[in-house]
């Protein structure tokens, strides 16, 4: 089997539909596929009856957006999640509010230097998307400023520059305790990727098992391999389930479907673990 348990679609900052990324898994020839949006389950429904249509198993997910208190992003998919439990609905709707807070405040600030308006970066975000940066990027990309996202994010959006704004985001043991009192399964996503800013201490890690954390993204394109040297031998440790993905976000990144997999006795023990909601074939 072939099983892909990160993906993105336009209800966050992917550039397919929920259906259309589904579509993409048959194509791609896998045999399942997570949709984990940011903070988002509104692609279930459309993901689940294109799964069908398509017959690929469709892994209900979401990743949230996580701050440690020394300022570190750090990421953690939810899979097979209650999407109603109101104590993991009730963070990440607070979480959602910022990033438009955010988001206005950093398009009044590029709007400074840029022929960049609100309308602008409004119009490549779907209806009920979670915003985020990457549509910001797309509209500087539509307006001339740079040539793709990964060009907007390596100059004018890094969080060295001066039109970046931090934005509220739960401490990654609270949400992990969170998914697991909604019967989902914790993983913490692409935990060494480097390249993308700094990465925690394994006194992080070791506070994520405490709060319930259950496994490590570990074959991701983003982690190096020096480090998912380290990733397994701490899921070694603490008995912990390794996954492997693509992070696919359409058009918005290099990212293939497949490109990394995940065992599929994981996905079987992931559905044990996970009471919230079930995988869908």
């Amino acid at each position: 089997m072939r099983i892909d348990l990160h993906a993105h679609s336009n209800v966050s900052d992917g550039t397919e539909t929920p259906a259309g990324v589904m579509a993409s898994a048959a194509a791609a020839g896998l045999d399942a596929l997570a949709l984990t949006d940011h903070d988002s389950t509104d692609g279930w429904e459309t993901a689940a009856a294109a799964a069908l249509e398509h017959r690929v198993a469709f892994v209900p997910g979401m990743e949230i957006s996580c701050r440690t208190h020394e300022g570190i992003s750090v990421h953690v998919l939810s899979y097979l999640h209650d999407p109603a439990h109101p104590g993991l609905l009730e963070e990440i709707t607070k979480a959602k509010d910022a990033r438009l807070s955010r988001a206005e405040r950093m398009v009044t600030l590029l709007a400074e230097d840029y022929p960049l308006s609100w309308d602008d970066v409004i119009h490549h975000v779907a209806p009920g998307a979670t915003l985020g940066r990457p549509h910001i990027a797309d509209a500087l990309v539509a307006a001339g400023v740079v040539a793709d996202r990964s060009e907007a994010f390596t100059s004018i959006l890094t969080s060295h520059s001066r039109y970046f704004v931090q934005h509220y985001a739960p401490d990654p043991a609270l949400a992990v305790e969170l998914v697991r009192a909604a019967g989902g399964v914790p993983v913490f996503a692409h935990p060494v990727a480097s390249a993308r800013g700094r990465v925690v201490e394994e006194r992080t890690y070791l506070e994520m098992i405490d709060a319930g954390l259950l496994g490590l993204e570990v074959e991701h394109r983003d982690n190096p391999e020096e480090g998912r040297e380290f990733l397994r031998g701490l899921a070694a440790k603490h008995g912990l389930l390794m996954t492997g993905s693509s992070d696919y976000h359409g058009a918005g990144k290099p990212n293939l479907l497949g490109e990394n997999l995940t065992a599929p006795e994981v996905l079987a023990r992931i559905e044990e673990l996970g009471t919230g909601t079930p995988v869908v074939r």
